[in-house]
């Protein structure tokens, strides 16, 4: 699309259906109304007449929108009921949907269904593709600033659904020993740490080249923390509270590059959560009084 008419490469093709489809499982959940709104996106696209297809400079950016929109309308149905708890196998799941439930967890998704409809798009939008905060604000009908804090709202939900108790003295051993695995790069006992299901969300907010999906399962967060962590001259992991418990904060040239917390249970890292937008970083990096003498803790 967008080449010749409506003329593009195959492989162009194929992947922008399974962006969309990927956009609309994160939002709808595993079954066949993710598959719907991707045929009513297509259906809408093609209800233009020609020279309004023309006149659509990116047809991929112009058909997200249209899948979010579709799809957040049919969040707001309020006797809706998300297709996830209890219904792995249907006749209708096909081999994409059986990949994607083995990516997200059926925990994640039960977690996606306690958010609002509004908190659910701009989660998704932001946090899993890093779309622009127009675009997100265009689909879910608010301003970019309005949309960052549902984002930031559905986190904390998130949060505190999917954690179970952890004492802050408990939460605090289990950070540290997480950045002491990731000083030494040492891979195995940093996976040790974590939940064989764990999830890492790395937030770059379009602002910096962080990972743009979130990582899924022991092995692959691993890998990401060590590669985004890896020692380099002038960078420092340091420990200090964010958002009352202990995370991780990495310091390039004095300046803060990221925050890094987590979620944890059963003494195992069960989230991770990277913010590197260097717009969410501004109140990291404005001068500070001394406190109360619990500085942050170098390498």
């Amino acid at each position: 699309m967008g080449q010749t008419g409506d003329t593009a490469p195959i492989a162009e093709l194929l992947d922008e259906r399974q962006h969309l489809l990927d956009v609309a499982h994160w939002m709808l959940g595993n079954g066949p109304e993710a598959e719907d709104a991707v045929t009513e996106t297509y259906r809408r696209w093609y209800t233009l007449s020609d020279n309004q297809r023309t006149r659509i400079a990116d047809p991929r950016v112009w058909l997200t929108k249209s899948t979010g929109t579709i799809c957040l309308a049919r969040l707001s149905v309020p006797e809706r009921r998300l297709p996830n708890s209890g219904q792995k196998g249907t006749e209708t799941t096909t081999g994409f949907d059986r990949a994607l439930t083995e990516e997200l967890s059926d925990v994640l998704l039960n977690a996606l269904d306690s958010l609002s409809p509004a908190e659910r798009a701009a989660f998704v939008l932001n946090d899993v593709f890093a779309m622009p905060p127009q675009t997100v604000a265009d689909i879910v009908g608010q301003s970019p600033h309005e949309c960052a804090e549902l984002a930031d709202r559905a986190r904390r939900s998130l949060r505190t659904s999917r954690a179970r108790p952890t004492t802050p003295r408990q939460h605090d051993r289990i950070v540290r020993a997480v950045r002491q695995a990731c000083v030494t790069t040492d891979a195995p006992r940093l996976r040790s740490l974590l939940s064989p299901q764990a999830a890492a969300f790395f937030d770059g907010g379009g602002k910096i080249r962080a990972l743009t999906r979130p990582v899924h399962g022991d092995q692959h967060v691993a890998r990401a923390l060590l590669t985004l962590l890896a020692p380099r001259p002038h960078t420092s992991l340091h420990l200090n509270s964010a958002n009352g418990r202990t995370a991780i904060v990495v310091r390039h040239n004095d300046q803060v590059a990221a925050v890094i917390s987590f979620d944890i249970a059963d003494h195992h890292v069960t989230h991770v959560w990277a913010v590197l937008n260097p717009d969410k970083l501004r109140s990291w990096n404005r001068p500070r009084l001394p406190s109360d003498g619990h500085g942050p803790e170098g390498v």
